[in-house]
């Protein structure tokens, strides 16, 4: 076990930028209202922040389509901004995490535009160029946001790859330069301080030879571009790369976003002794009851089986052990709310579900990331009307699905979208129950969930048995005790489909986490009267083999 790294300790923080704090009434979040709640993210005990992209964009895809790296968005404040959040945090005791989205950039790039003036252009290659097929696209991949993964440009009469929204043109990993190119932009923020990066989609840079086509799962116009694109043949190649010419220089925190990447290919990546990457978000534990249509994918409304849940996350738990890093998540900004989605959304039970689900997850073995409003057990918006959505997914999603392949209703679709959508992470931060919630003396940028004066900072601030102030307890048990961050997981009666309860073993201590995921009360005996101490528990007086309604108990039993 490779220990004494100082990201196998922390716990990250995400900020969504512009539903954080706005500072200038703009109705956008921005790095000086950041810098204002910098004490608020410190009272939590977070010891890092990781920033969705603040860089100039045109903001086709919320800042995933960046057009210039080394710039500051402007409604994100300036350079000099970035710089004096940067120097607070560090004088706080905090770190920072930037996004780096390098698998694509904007259409807007300067790169790009260059590539797209001509064949013969020295940039051309800096993107992946083809010819028609047959009068049409150069393969059958479909784009992440629906519809064809290529874009025809009328002045060179070529198709460009984007794996995701038209205006995010791939860039081609194959070229050296390009390589280099990213090398540059990332030691220009490291040389500015910054902690590390989470990088974006990172396991889709390595595209196959030859760009072969893609299954067409049950008919689909498109093929599965996931399933020829991940992992690719080089990826290991270029990560070892990237950690030779740049991150080895620095003592740093690495993460990259992998979708559909297995155990045995993570462990590739972050092994320990394999010298790219320090963990990665793997997607199992959140892409569970998929719609039986596979055509609509992730579009559903299915509860999520517990069992489901706990196999998943036991699966990386056991095959990561010893040999690689976990990074534990519940929600991010592609997430829908936990406590709607795993929790059934009980309005009764939210505060104590909240605290069970937040449980569940910090006493695992990994770094574990709080999604801003995280900590005060923030729900879905459950929005009604598509034109309440702002995310160009879930509007394609509905154009593609409803409008053109009529493969489900509206209606039904609507409810898939209010239960899935990546918008319910991203409606603005809800800091106290004035009017906008104290985000902003704006209008702001996108509307707030309507319960914001009854799910609010302040309020929780003021309540010592607030979800706010349990999430700090668990982050400080982390920071306190090894057995938290280095035992191994031993998974207990996996089958149980009402309990996900396991140990965690280290130095001849034992601890024993005990989760009720559902809103009843039930009996489990798992010796839990044998152990020294109840560390902590969401409800009080709780020392018998009855668990209550959403029940968690965190019990150590000493050397």
């Amino acid at each position: 076990m490779a220990s004494n790294n100082w990201w196998q300790h922390a716990v990250v923080y995400q900020v969504y930028p512009r539903s954080y704090q706005d500072s200038n009434g703009d109705g956008i979040g921005d790095l000086n209202g950041l810098r204002s709640r910098l004490a608020y993210i410190k009272k939590l005990g977070a010891d890092v922040i990781w920033l969705n992209p603040i860089y100039e964009s045109p903001d086709k895809d919320n800042g995933y389509d960046i057009s210039n790296y080394r710039k500051i968005n402007p409604m994100y404040g300036t350079m000099q901004d970035f710089d004096e959040l940067l120097d607070e945090a560090h004088n706080k005791g905090l770190k920072i995490l930037m996004d780096l989205v390098v698998n694509h950039t904007s259409d807007q790039a300067e790169w790009f535009k260059e590539s797209r003036k001509s064949t013969d252009n020295k940039f051309r290659d800096y993107y992946i160029w083809r010819d028609p097929k047959n009068n049409r696209e150069p393969n059958n991949w479909g784009s992440y946001f629906s519809g064809p993964a290529w874009k025809y440009d009328e002045k060179t009469k070529q198709y460009y790859l984007h794996l995701f929204e038209e205006g995010q043109p791939d860039l081609n990993w194959e070229n050296p330069a390009v390589r280099e190119s990213v090398w540059d932009i990332m030691r220009f923020w490291l040389d500015k301080g910054v902690d590390g990066f989470r990088m974006d989609v990172i396991n889709l840079i390595s595209k196959p030879a030859g760009l072969p086509d893609a299954p067409t799962p049950d008919n689909a116009v498109y093929g599965d571009v996931q399933a020829v694109v991940a992992d690719g043949h080089r990826l290991n190649e270029f990560l070892k790369e990237m950690n030779k010419k740049v991150l080895s220089k620095y003592d740093i925190m690495t993460v990259g976003e992998m979708p559909g990447s297995t155990p045995e290919d993570v462990i590739n990546y972050t092994g320990f002794d394999s010298h790219e990457l320090n963990m990665v978000f793997q997607f199992e534990h959140v892409s569970l009851s998929p719609n039986p249509n596979k055509r609509l994918g992730k579009w559903n409304d299915q509860p999520v089986k517990l069992v489901e849940l706990k196999h998943a996350l036991s699966r990386w738990q056991k095959a990561l052990d010893g040999k690689a890093w976990n990074s534990l998540y519940w929600n991010n900004h592609d997430q829908p709310r936990a406590v709607s989605r795993f929790a059934a959304d009980d309005p009764k039970y939210r505060v104590t579900a909240a605290k069970m689900l937040a449980t569940t997850l910090h006493m695992l073995q990994g770094t574990p990331y709080v999604y801003e409003g995280e900590e005060l057990g923030m729900t879905n918006a459950h929005y009604k009307q598509l034109s309440q959505y702002e995310d160009v997914e879930a509007i394609n999603a509905y154009k593609e699905l409803v409008e053109e392949e009529k493969l489900v209703d509206g209606k039904t679709m609507l409810r898939y979208l209010a239960n899935m959508s990546r918008d319910n992470a991203r409606t603005p931060m809800q800091w106290d129950a004035s009017a906008n919630a104290g985000f902003t003396n704006g209008e702001p940028w996108f509307a707030l969930n309507s319960n914001y004066p009854e799910i609010n900072a302040k309020d929780e601030l003021a309540d010592p048995d607030s979800v706010f102030y349990y999430y700090q307890k668990l982050i400080s048990l982390r920071h306190q005790n090894d057995i938290v961050v280095y035992g191994n997981y031993e998974e207990l009666d996996p089958e149980d489909n009402e309990v996900f309860a396991y140990r965690r073993n280290y130095k001849g201590q034992t601890l024993l986490v005990i989760n009720n995921f559902t809103n009843q009360n039930i009996e489990r005996d798992y010796g839990q009267e044998t152990y020294d101490k109840l560390l902590l528990g969401n409800y009080e007086n709780s020392n018998t083999k009855i668990f209550k309604p959403y029940e968690s108990r965190i019990y150590l039993k000493k050397a």
